[in-house]
């Protein structure tokens, strides 16, 4: 980014892909006055076409638009659209159009050399403001920072800062000793034990740390031998927490352990029927993906809780058609779901000799009457009703594509949403800008969801060398 001495009027101007990317972008800007060119408007309408999400979001904004240009007079436009904002908010929005631009020296006609001349022209005309080029195309980016033009990326849709992380969801404390004895002492705080409904509860009286939140893991180390609890309720006067289920021994889900204090967590996450939506980040090889399977299989075929479990993940590119590939919806499906059979397949193998009922017809056949995979191209519009749903490589989607996901759920329904955002691949998505850290950051606070980063790799020493050394 090009940093230049910022005057007093700003105008910023949008690249298509930030529109694309976040089609409320025209009232980001507060007091601040927001351009859009000619060539931003034709590309707009190249999109505009089609079922993909990139069609829905061009119409979206064009909608906007034309919203904000419906009984407003020429005039008015050129003296700049007023944005309603939040306060004194007199941001303006304006359109550039140049009948006889000139394209710059040695580029080619395209529409970022375009949009790059534009910006040029529309700096020398208006000396008297900081003319700011914003988009998400880095290459773009590079090539204003060559030019000399004050170029910044899109900001205003991070759900947390550079100097902050996602939510780990745990809080060790390595000192708390036998059932946290110690822990309440170093906080200050009165301690009530109760029990009922099989659990065991802490009711703490004084002020909690000002970091807890609501389905955070209280643990006494990384291996949890003593002390495992998640926060149920939080005041700032008090909290109460519940013990946690042991899954490490005896007490599996579909002969799946524990190995760690934060798998243990996730098992009693997606075996709590209080909690509705289940966040699983992590690293290749954690055990996201086995432990949401097992948890699944053990409240839809052996508990009876629900009636279906619904998988499905981004295709990518996402949101492309698939309809090019031969077969049914899960035909079609079957590139993307090696995690599902590979998990599958361990999770029906045999500890004596290795072998796995998952290549035989008739387990197939009964896991499969039970079992739904679905493209989240074709999931708009639906309700699920006592569904298991579990969205992987969540990742990849935006924030508004994992909203309208989420939305879906209906009675009894569950959703388990697993993903890495260290493996991001979808363009323009960032670790503190995709759907998963939007989902995390924005269910934080609310006592019926939890999140856990698993950190544990349960895969070869290959693995986990590549995952530290790569």
């Amino acid at each position: 980014m090009v940093r230049l001495d910022k005057k007093a009027t700003r105008l910023y101007v949008l690249d298509t892909n930030v529109l694309i990317h976040d089609p409320s972008a025209l009232y980001q800007f507060e007091e601040h006055d927001v351009v859009i060119p000619m060539t931003v408007l034709e590309e707009l309408d190249k999109h505009k076409n089609g079922i993909r999400e990139i069609a829905r979001t061009a119409r979206q904004v064009s909608r906007t638009l034309s919203d904000l240009t419906n009984k407003i007079s020429f005039a008015d436009i050129q003296q700049g659209i007023p944005l309603p904002g939040v306060g004194d908010s007199s941001g303006r929005l304006r359109f550039l159009c140049y009948q006889d631009l000139t394209p710059l020296d040695n580029l080619e006609d395209s529409p970022d050399n375009r949009l790059l001349a534009e910006t040029c022209r529309l700096r020398a005309e208006r000396p008297d403001a900081s003319v700011i080029l914003v988009t998400k195309d880095i290459n773009l980016r590079i090539k204003a920072t060559a030019l000399e033009i004050p170029v910044e990326d899109y900001l205003n849709d991070r759900v947390f800062s550079d100097s902050d992380t996602m939510l780990e969801g745990v809080k060790i404390y390595p000192d708390a000793g036998e059932r946290g004895q110690d822990l309440w002492e170093t906080l200050n705080v009165d301690i009530t034990v109760t029990r009922g409904d099989h659990h065991t509860y802490y009711h703490l009286e004084g002020a909690p740390p000002t970091d807890w939140h609501l389905g955070m893991l209280i643990s006494d180390s990384e291996n949890g031998a003593h002390f495992e609890a998640i926060v149920e309720a939080l005041t700032p006067q008090g909290a109460r927490l519940r013990l946690l289920t042991n899954y490490r021994h005896h007490a599996g889900v579909w002969s799946v352990h524990a190995n760690d204090s934060r798998q243990n967590f996730a098992l009693n996450l997606l075996m709590d029927p209080q909690i509705d939506l289940v966040t699983l980040a992590g690293s290749a090889g954690t055990g996201k993906t086995f432990m949401t399977l097992a948890a699944a299989f053990q409240q839809t075929l052996d508990a009876k809780q629900f009636e279906r479990i619904v998988f499905t993940r981004a295709p990518i590119p996402l949101g492309e058609d698939i309809g090019f590939l031969p077969g049914t919806e899960e035909e079609k499906m079957s590139p993307w779901m090696g995690a599902f059979h590979d998990n599958m397949d361990n999770l029906l193998r045999d500890e004596h000799d290795g072998t796995s009922s998952w290549s035989e017809e008739a387990t197939r056949s009964l896991i499969g009457s039970r079992v739904q995979i679905r493209s989240p191209t074709f999931m708009r519009g639906r309700t699920l009703n006592d569904t298991f749903l579990i969205i992987d490589e969540a990742q990849n989607f935006t924030p508004k594509q994992l909203k309208s996901l989420l939305t879906r759920a209906g009675r009894n329904t569950k959703i388990v949403c697993l993903g890495n955002v260290g493996q991001i691949d979808t363009p323009y998505l960032t670790a503190n800008t995709c759907g998963m850290a939007a989902a995390v950051q924005g269910f934080r606070d609310w006592p019926h969801a939890g999140h856990i980063t698993l950190k544990g790799i349960e895969r070869s020493r290959l693995a986990l060398a590549a995952e530290e050394l790569l």
